[in-house]
């Protein structure tokens, strides 16, 4: 006989727990997935969000890591309190992630104001799975700031748009990065592009230049024109400028309601993928067709999974 599931917290007790209770909490979206607890749990989060989702993509040794470590120190100075995902390849033993990145993220183990997880990506080819995005809905309920760093990039790590509010693409310099995205289709993706490592000068502003140019042939995305930035974290070039970068977009996503266009538009997107990964496109076909209105996304989700493995018994 198995042992009982431990109770679900409500986003309160996960608050007044801080980081043991984030935890706890991220613990059960990897064990209680579809169960009636935990899709409350996160429709709850998901009606609460707060924080600002900042998504970095990019080729694995861009440096989105490098990143990540300076945009945290930067937003604790700013008193913000910030939670990082870190979407890590898997190890085909264990499903377990494989790089670990909360290694190569530094920060102060005392500083409450800070969360910092490493999950894998599973078998998703677009690097975010159903954990993953849970995992993003519950931390941007309970901190300012939330950063997703994403394994490698190419057409399929179209995933990242699924939870982030601002796309950052990392390109590196001199790897011809810029000419194997146009052919991906991935400048349609991102909402700002920084050409890391800013300060192997003339080779980056090749870049900058280069990435500037396939952007003329995409078309950009919508009325945002994306900004391509040069910057080194390790010196602190060009930080400033992207932080302004992000500010002019968050302020352009909160205009004329489009962030909560976007956030619908990707909570319709869970549904979908969830019950895709699940039940294959047959499955998503029929849960099209009987629908779950009236519901949050995850409670719609397991409405509709329990519907669609009750028509298969």
């Amino acid at each position: 006989m198995s042992a009982p599931l431990p109770p679900v917290p409500d986003l309160d007790q996960i608050r007044a727990a801080g980081k043991r209770g984030v935890a706890r909490a991220l613990a059960a979206v990897e064990t209680q997935r579809g169960t009636p607890a935990l899709a409350a749990l996160l429709d709850a989060a998901a009606r609460a969000a707060q924080a600002h989702v900042l998504g970095l993509t990019g080729p694995p040794g861009v440096g989105k890591s490098t990143l990540t470590n300076a945009l945290v120190h930067r937003a604790r100075a700013a008193g913000l309190a910030v939670a990082v995902l870190a979407v890590d390849p898997s190890s085909r033993r264990t499903k377990g992630a494989l790089l670990g990145d909360r290694a190569r993220i530094q920060t102060d183990p005392e500083d409450r104001q800070v969360f910092v997880r490493s999950m894998a990506a599973r078998d998703r080819l677009g690097g975010l799975s159903d954990d993953a995005v849970a995992a993003v809905v519950l931390l941007r309920a309970i901190y300012d700031l939330v950063i997703v760093e994403t394994v490698g990039v190419g057409q399929s790590e179209a995933d990242i748009s699924l939870v982030a509010d601002t796309v950052v693409l990392c390109i590196q310099p001199g790897s011809g990065d810029s000419l194997q995205f146009m052919k991906a289709g991935v400048m349609e993706l991102p909402d700002i592009i920084v050409v890391t490592k800013a300060d192997m000068a003339d080779v980056a502003r090749r870049a900058a230049a280069e990435v500037t140019g396939a952007l003329s042939l995409s078309g950009g995305v919508g009325d945002w024109a994306v900004p391509v930035l040069r910057l080194s974290a390790s010196t602190g070039e060009g930080l400033a400028a992207f932080d302004d970068a992000i500010a002019r977009h968050r302020a352009h996503m909160a205009d004329g309601g489009r962030r909560e266009a976007l956030r619908a538009a990707q909570e319709e997107k869970w549904v979908e993928e969830a019950i895709k990964v699940r039940f294959g496109t047959h499955g998503l076909a029929r849960a099209r067709r009987l629908g779950a209105a009236g519901h949050g996304p995850f409670t719609r989700e397991a409405a509709l999974a329990a519907r669609l493995t009750a028509d298969q018994g």
